[in-house]
């Protein structure tokens, strides 16, 4: 089984109120790159460039997080990216159309991370 697959099953079973907001940041960032790696760790979504880039947490309820586990080193215009801790930066999502609005700002995140991981 291909590491998207294993992206896709695991979301075909999860059972989540914000089931489509997931799928739909799943696609935006799996467009910003096809060199992007996928699998399933620390309980959800995973997504690599060299090394770990982002991991869906489903801890929130009612918002889409994805931890960004070097965030702090991303250039993020956009202001999506919260400081957390030991270097990480989140990236908190509460809805279809803030999802929607935001789909260039997703996909140059994940790009400078990966002109970072290439410097």
């Amino acid at each position: 089984m291909s590491k998207t697959n294993k992206i896709d099953e695991f979301v075909s079973k999860l059972n989540h109120p914000m089931k489509a907001e997931i799928e739909e940041v799943i696609k935006i960032i799996r467009s910003a790159s096809n060199d992007l790696e996928e699998d399933v760790k620390w309980g959800g979504p995973s997504f690599d460039y060299k090394e770990p880039m982002a991991t869906l947490s489903l801890r929130v309820a009612g918002t889409i997080v994805f931890i960004f586990h070097k965030g702090e080193l991303i250039k993020d215009e956009s202001s999506l990216l919260e400081a957390a801790p030991k270097g990480k930066a989140y990236l908190k999502l509460r809805s279809m159309k803030e999802i929607k609005d935001n789909e260039a700002n997703i996909q140059h995140i994940v790009k400078e991370w990966i002109k970072l991981m290439d410097a």
